[in-house]
């Protein structure tokens, strides 16, 4: 949308939600533009959900073309296998998703987003990604904080039925109602390889295991969030170490996988019962994505980028994961400025 205000087919298209969140936040939402890399089950619940809401544009970034593990869980490609041909994973997506909201620019960008220039990311508000290397992740973010101006930057992953999601709104101002007023609040955030790099030992206790193995590899536990971190940390860390693509691991990897996950326990000091071993073949064995954990991953990425378009509301600071064994979904501030590195 050009204009200031609303047209009167938005309005009245858009009438539930900005009984919600106010005309203010869809006019917010109308002018957004946001960059998606890599579609998975996750984020293609995220791009339906942004789109119904009725952001200005969507650009999908995913040259691969379909797997039987995307149709698993990414219901915008369609089933007959006859359209297939010659299209790749954004050009399905993006044909699908025209239907969901026809006043959504929803388009469609080919090449490796990690070598796309700076300037390329001007054009954009938000940016997500998903199915790239840890170094993609870092190299990204760096990207975003170059401009001048703050662009809200979002990691996503989902294996099994564990779930994890970054932000970095760099310097956020927003508004939120405390009692019958609205206070004007502000948050500073780290940036990924700040976030990743805070040491081990100095996260509290009750906050790190998800985060380590997904790291280590990219919970089952009364201390959730702490395994969840520490398995995604593992994770991440043995596709890079090994050069593998996001989610390339089987059971045959699983020794390769407690070798490096005791290499980062002893370097970062970290007792190795933090990281379960259980967990860690649970997610190793199966790399899939479980989708209803896909719909509440997606589901909650769509409520904060929407938080962050509009201003209003608190952001999420700066982890969320999630373990659909236990039902717990928990937010985790990993900062530098936390620590005092």
């Amino acid at each position: 949308m050009d204009g200031d205000e609303l047209t009167e087919q938005e309005t009245a298209l858009y009438d539930r939600q900005i009984r919600v969140w106010g005309a203010d936040a869809q006019r917010r939402l109308s002018k957004a533009h946001i960059l998606v890399y890599g579609i998975k089950g996750t984020v293609a619940e995220f791009c339906k959900n942004i789109v119904l809401a009725g952001v200005g544009s969507l650009t999908l970034v995913d040259d691969r073309e379909v797997t039987e593990e995307a149709l698993s869980a990414n219901f915008l490609i369609p089933s007959d296998e006859n359209v297939y041909a010659g299209k790749t994973l954004a050009e399905l997506c993006c044909d699908s998703l025209k239907d969901f909201n026809p006043m959504v620019r929803v388009s469609v960008e080919k090449g490796d987003l990690s070598s796309f220039d700076v300037e390329f990311f001007s054009k954009f508000d938000v940016v997500v990604v998903c199915c790239c290397s840890l170094t993609t992740k870092k190299l990204i973010n760096e990207k975003c904080r170059k401009l001048p101006k703050r662009l809200a930057f979002y990691t996503v992953d989902c294996k099994d039925s564990c779930g994890e999601i970054f932000v970095d709104l760099q310097l956020h101002r927003y508004s939120k109602k405390k009692l019958e007023e609205t206070v004007e609040c502000e948050l500073k955030y780290s940036s990924f390889e700040e976030a990743i790099s805070v040491p081990w030992r100095t996260l509290p206790r009750k906050a790190s295991k998800v985060y380590f193995a997904m790291r280590d590899l990219l919970a089952f536990h009364e201390e959730l969030t702490e395994i969840i971190l520490m398995l995604v940390s593992v994770l991440e860390r043995f596709e890079e170490v090994e050069g593998r693509r996001p989610g390339e691991v089987s059971i045959e990897d699983l020794p390769g996988v407690l070798k490096l996950k005791k290499e980062l326990c002893e370097a970062q000091s970290l007792n190795e019962s933090h990281i379960p071993n259980g967990l860690l073949e649970r997610l190793v064995t199966n790399a899939r994505e479980f989708p209803p954990v896909c719909a509440i991953i997606g589901g909650i990425l769509g409520q904060e980028v929407i938080k962050a378009i509009s201003g209003k509301g608190d952001p999420l600071k700066n982890f969320f994961c999630f373990d659909a064994t236990d039902g717990k979904g928990i937010i985790e501030d990993i900062s530098s400025c936390n620590t005092g590195s």
